[in-house]
């Protein structure tokens, strides 16, 4: 009888620890945009309380969580347009939304490590807003 088959965990282990490396990168990575966005880091790591706190972000309302839970193909719509408004949210423009949704192992750190702040839901508060005018 032939035991090599034992002989190979090396290259399992190493897949695993690169696994949890890449995991507790992106748990850091959601734990910097909730703070930013002015949340508590430590909520982008409770499940379904996490996709809450992002419709906050966002300006949304919670009941939305319901479509991504009953309704997968509604939920897969909002979900990308959610990604746009977290996007507008930080200041950046549809070009980077597209980044998020189709290469967001690269740009959703760059969300987290960038100089982009939090402007409000969906980018509504204005950075500077226009002057009033002048009371005569």
């Amino acid at each position: 009888m032939d035991n090599d088959m034992y002989g190979y965990d090396g290259p399992g282990t190493g897949f695993w620890i690169l696994i949890i490396f890449i995991i507790a990168f992106y748990i850091y990575v959601y734990w910097r945009i909730f703070e930013k966005a002015g949340k508590p880091g430590w909520a982008s790591l409770i499940p379904i309380y996490n996709t809450i706190i992002l419709l906050e972000i966002v300006g949304k309302p919670w009941w939305w969580l319901l479509f991504f839970i009953f309704l997968p193909p509604v939920g897969i719509v909002l979900a990308i347009w959610m990604t746009n408004l977290l996007s507008l949210s930080f200041g950046k423009e549809v070009g980077f939304t597209f980044g998020l949704i189709f290469l967001g192992f690269i740009f959703y750190p760059i969300l987290a490590f960038s100089n982009a702040e939090y402007i409000g839901p969906a980018g509504l508060k204005k950075v500077n807003p226009p002057p009033e005018p002048e009371s005569q």
